[in-house]
């Protein structure tokens, strides 16, 4: 019994947390026997979980010169000899009982063509193989607990729906209206294809099943071809003059975020032979070809997914809970075998085909191996999934939500020693990937065995029922007699006695009894006939009317169909809109990155500059802390150099003062003893010095001097000049108080002169020269010095006015000692400089002065002013 109404399963949290238990994907090996006994082999099988790879004759060497020998471990190896049911024991039954228990699993063999993938999912006549053995165990131990047909149905968004049982007749119905073959419960007759691919002498069954739930099997098939996905099941009417071609799928997210085939068939399945038989309709829809490796070569990856829904019963086992429905899935792939197409001899549509299968089987060894170094390495790269369909379809399982099993199925011949290399390989890469462990789904809490107890409880109230009122489909005569017999028994009705007075009276007393009891009970019953009666009008009035509301409802349903088929074609055009939409989303995850990529590049580059800039900052800064204290040091000791070579100086000129005191005192005397003592001597006249000649003087420079410049005016023409013989001329001696003193040996010295600093009118008067000592820096960066010298002129306003006349010019140059070896190339030059010092003016024009402590030779010329010649 169900419950009334119509019940989804509950929305489940988003994204479980990964379990911390994780376990490696389950990678095994099976090897097909060879083709021909005199075909070489290339693979041994050492033991149970180990094989050898023996180099064929003819292959590239090692560098010792012999072949080499690799081996691989696998969680198990089957070699030739092992039978279907050994490998169904060991890799597909603990998967059939993960999901009768609610977990998912996935199951996928892999391969180069010819290897023996297909034989090994499907089987052969006689041989089933993976696939319809894991239907059979299945059914084997959920077959007596299935719910009705359509109780459980799909909602077309990955989940299930829970109906109750007026929904689910209705539906039947529905389903037989329209032409739609009744699938039967019983076991239907088989293709005589795969009649015995099913035996029932080798069926198993599960441990543990929850005999308190109810369940219900739903199968999908589908095959991934050029990277498009279709349905196998689909019906595209191949029986019209004009089928229509297949339609390619797209793959959604549920709101578990579980990757799903929208509008995918999902067809529900009672028996295993009637799954089986849904599954060889879409076999024989799936694409292969004709190669020279393989007969019958798949040119699509399959994917047949059983999906399993239950939800436990109630407290009293009969009726489902519709809030507890629990769904799992089993994904059984088989992958299409990679190949070259220089083997296979494919041309055309088969390159491209092949094209396609390679890059979808290197789209998944890419992400495993990206998932091996995220989960060896600690690196959070990204696994792009969504470059094939193949591993975007089986996304969640690498996630976390199931376990993952690999067949690796391997050809022994050499031709394929190549190819079998690289499956090693990436079966040995696969092994080390770690998927979350499943979480188990939680226990609803009621009391088990319920479904038990109403079953024994029904057949108590029917066996009750039978012992009281008989079954319900009986006759109303036999109702009756049944009633006659709960009358008061007749008493005997033997006499005896003529007399007997007793015998009678009783007999009619119970006649009358039973005649009383059997009016009362005729009329009950014509009231229950009646009532009864009553009852069926109104049902028939109530038929009828739900008569008419049906023929509403299909009105309804017909323009029902109509919006869901206009929503259909406006879904397929939003569709063709996102893949563009994604294509575009790809397109700027990718820019973006690149973007990404630039800007972290370049933040890095501008970090470093503004380290290196800060780095040269402070360097510059110690560099200026370091001059600072350099050049305060340098002035120091400079300054305390000055000083001593100042008081050097004074002392020397007293020195030569106190000499020259000396000899004018003895010269006196000689005088004074020399004089005639009658008549005096006349003084001493002092010679005046002559005026340097009109050759030697120099037009004054326009340049400024940085000196500051005597107070002058404006000179006019001279109308007298002071005597020279009066007393001998007195010079102006200007010295700005900013002159340097150089240390030089070779000082001017102005006989005769009154030393200033700044010049004023009442010095100019008593004073007939003037001389300006002027200070500035050659274009060679040594300090030379001027003397520039004039006369003093009185002028008409009674002032005086300095005309000046020439320029001496001192400067002070710091040679180096030449090498007295020299190079023969520099004999010219050393002639040319020979012949410069042997002019006699040169030489009188240019004196040497050393400076005081050196030991480097002459450090100073002192330049004159060279006299021009006359014509």
């Amino acid at each position: 019994m169900i419950r009334q109404g119509k019940g989804k399963n509950p929305r489940r949290p988003p994204p479980k947390k990964a379990s911390s238990e994780k376990e490696p994907v389950g990678v095994y090996c099976r090897v097909r026997p060879l083709g021909g006994e005199d075909e070489e082999c290339c693979i041994e099988v050492i033991s149970d979980s180990t094989i050898q790879l023996h180099a064929p004759e003819g292959f590239k060497t090692n560098r010792n010169g012999e072949y080499k020998e690799t081996q691989y471990s696998f969680k198990k190896v089957f070699g030739v000899l092992v039978s279907q049911t050994e490998l169904f024991e060991s890799v597909a039954k603990p998967l059939i009982d993960d999901l009768i228990h609610g977990r998912n699993g996935l199951l996928f063999t892999y391969g180069v063509t010819g290897s023996g993938k297909t034989f090994t999912m499907t089987g052969s006549p006689g041989l089933g193989g993976l696939l319809p053995r894991s239907l059979d165990m299945l059914f084997n131990s959920i077959g007596p607990y299935q719910a009705k047909r359509f109780v459980f149905k799909s909602d077309d968004k990955n989940g299930i729906e829970v109906q109750n049982e007026v929904d689910a007749l209705l539906e039947r119905q529905r389903r037989e209206n329209v032409c739609v073959p009744k699938l039967a419960s019983s076991r239907p007759k088989l293709d005589p294809e795969i009649a015995d691919m099913i035996k029932l002498a080798e069926a198993c069954k599960a441990d543990n099943v929850d005999e308190d739930s109810s369940y219900s099997v739903f199968v999908s098939y589908i095959e991934i071809y050029n990277n498009y996905i279709y349905d196998l099941l689909e019906e595209n009417q191949e029986e019209a003059p004009r089928p229509k071609p297949p339609q390619s799928k797209i793959l959604r997210e549920d709101q578990n975020h579980n990757m799903y085939v929208a509008g995918c068939m999902e067809i529900e399945v009672k028996s295993a032979e009637e799954a089986f038989q849904v599954f060889w309709k879409g076999q024989k829809r799936r694409k292969v070809a004709n190669t020279r490796l393989n007969r019958e070569s798949s040119r699509s990856h399959s994917v047949f997914i059983i999906k399993l829904a239950q939800a436990p019963l109630d407290a009293d086992g009969d009726t489902i809970l519709q809030n507890q429905v629990a769904i799992s899935q089993l994904c059984l792939v088989d992958l299409a075998g990679s190949e070259r197409t220089g083997r296979t001899g494919a041309e055309g549509t088969r390159i491209r085909e092949a094209g396609n299968i390679n890059q979808s089987l290197l789209t998944l060894r890419t992400c495993i191996e990206i998932l091996r170094e995220n989960q060896l390495c600690g690196t959070n790269r990204m696994v792009p999934y969504r470059d094939s369909k193949v591993t975007h379809v089986f996304k969640n399982y690498f996630d976390g939500e199931g376990k993952v099993k690999m067949i690796v199925c391997v050809n022994p011949k050499a031709d394929d020693y190549d190819e079998t290399l690289l499956v090693m390989r990436f079966a040995e890469m696969t092994q080390e990937v770690e998927v979350a462990r499943p979480m188990d789904r939680p226990i609803c809490g009621f009391t088990p065995g319920r479904r038990q107890r109403n079953q024994a409880f029904k057949e108590e109230l029917s066996r009750k029922l039978e012992e009281r009122g008989g079954p319900v489909d009986r006759d109303i005569p036999s109702i009756l007699n049944l009633a006659m017999h709960s009358l008061p028994p007749i008493p005997s009705t033997q006499v005896t006695d003529v007399h007997d007075d007793i015998t009678l009276p009783r007999l009619i007393e119970a006649l009358q009894n039973r005649h009383r009891i059997r009016q009362a009970m005729l009329e009950d019953y014509n009231k229950a006939a009646s009532t009864m009666t009553s009852l069926l009008q109104q049902l028939d009035s109530n038929i009828n009317s739900k008569e008419n509301y049906i023929h509403e409802q299909n009105n309804k349903l017909l323009e029902k169909d109509k919006v869901v088929q206009n929503n259909k074609a406006e879904i397929e055009r939003l569709e063709k809109k996102s893949k563009m939409l994604e294509h575009k989303i790809d397109i700027l995850q990718k820019t973006t990155k690149i973007y990404e990529d630039d800007k972290r590049s370049l933040q890095h580059e501008l970090e470093t500059r503004a380290q290196r800039l800060q780095r040269e900052l402070s360097e510059k800064r110690r560099m200026e802390q370091r001059m600072h204290g350099a050049v305060t040091d340098t002035q120091h000791k400079w300054e305390k150099e000055c000083e001593r070579r100042v008081n050097a100086m004074q002392q020397e000129m007293q020195n030569k003062l106190w000499v020259k005191d000396e000899k004018l005192k003895q010269l006196k005397a000689i005088v004074t003893e020399g004089k005639t003592p009658g008549r005096p001597e006349p003084p001493p006249r002092q010679t005046q010095p002559k005026p340097p000649p009109r050759e030697e003087r120099v037009p004054l420079p326009a340049k400024r001097s940085v000196s500051p410049s005597p107070t002058t005016s404006t000179p006019v023409r001279p109308l007298h000049r002071r005597s020279r013989s009066a007393g001998g001329e007195k010079w102006v001696d200007h010295k700005p108080s900013s002159s340097l003193d150089l240390g030089t040996v070779l000082q001017p010295i102005v006989p005769n002169a009154i030393k200033v600093s700044t010049p004023n009118e009442k010095v100019l008067s008593k004073c007939d020269r003037y001389v300006l000592t002027h200070q500035e820096v050659a274009s060679d960066g040594e300090i030379q010095t001027q003397l520039i010298k004039g006369d003093v002129m009185k002028t008409r306003g009674g002032g005086q006015a300095v005309q000046f006349t020439d320029i001496e010019t001192l400067k002070q140059q710091l040679t180096t000692i030449e090498c007295r070896k020299r190079k023969s190339s520099e004999g010219d030059s050393g002639d040319q400089k020979a012949g410069a010092s042997t002019n006699v003016e040169t030489r009188c024009a240019v004196a040497m002065a050393m400076r005081a402590g050196s030991t480097m030779g002459p450090g100073v010329e002192h330049h004159c002013i060279t006299k021009r010649r006359k014509p």
